[in-house]
């Protein structure tokens, strides 16, 4: 059989071992983490917020409900989700990247967020947690950075209640067209300079940038959450395909 270190994947266009990539992404979180939130509403033009909106408003979460936030990042779902399941509930914010769980423990606690939301540095490929424990997962613009997807999405199933809800928010595939143009002019043109200003840092958001056009699309990811194990996946189109919100039920 062959060694681990063998297997290849991508790294943007780039094609790398196994744990190059992961030695690689968490080199990328590790340098953007600080402006992390900044270059969210920069990159996305605020529209990020209306996105991520859209995916609360579809998770169905309710008081007394546990949640996990994979590759949860500076804490923007975690923090909704900890008003939604009140005191009774709990909100578990995990990501694989040290730096960027900090920022998120940070902003957290200084909006007062502080009773019912744990921190937990966890790989999405395994999970840290009981079979069978949280009403509802999801992972926000996370999965595409993850070395095997496949992997990762048998995890979350794995610690998913039977009843229980993914949500898979990611850049996608856009419908062809004006938009899709503007948006590849936007992504390999402007955003590296962007992130050159004001996070002294292009080559982490040009890889970005390439990550996104390497993603699965609509289709393909979901026939993988299909394959993973859930059922009745759907995916919903948001601002022509740049973004999709992928949904699957475990029974």
């Amino acid at each position: 059989m062959a060694d681990k270190t063998n297997k290849t994947t991508d790294f943007g266009f780039l094609t790398v071992t196994e744990e190059e990539k992961s030695a690689m992404v968490a080199g990328v979180f590790h340098s953007v983490a600080v402006n992390y939130d900044l270059m969210n509403d920069l990159m996305s033009l605020g529209i990020h917020r209306i996105w991520k909106r859209f995916a609360i408003a579809c998770s169905g979460v309710r008081a007394g409900q546990r949640i996990l936030d994979v590759a949860g990042g500076t804490g923007d779902l975690t923090a909704k989700f900890s008003r939604l399941v009140a005191e009774q509930g709990r909100v578990v914010l995990a990501d694989i990247n040290a730096s960027m769980l900090t920022m998120g423990r940070e902003k957290l606690r200084n909006a007062g967020i502080v009773g019912n939301v744990s921190y937990v540095q966890a790989d999405a490929e395994a999970l840290p947690f009981l079979d069978n424990h949280f009403d509802c997962i999801t992972i926000s613009f996370g999965l595409r950075n993850v070395t095997n997807k496949e992997k990762a999405l048998r995890s979350m199933f794995r610690v998913l209640k039977p009843g229980g809800r993914l949500l898979v928010l990611e850049f996608s595939t856009p419908r062809p067209g004006p938009l899709s143009k503007a948006y590849d002019a936007w992504s390999f043109h402007v955003l590296p300079k962007i992130g050159a200003l004001v996070a002294r840092d292009a080559h982490s958001y040009r890889y970005l940038a390439e990550s996104i056009r390497r993603h699965p699309d609509q289709e393909t990811l979901k026939n993988m959450i299909n394959d993973a194990g859930f059922e009745g996946v759907t995916y919903t189109n948001l601002t022509a395909g740049i973004v999709a919100l992928h949904r699957g039920f475990k029974f």
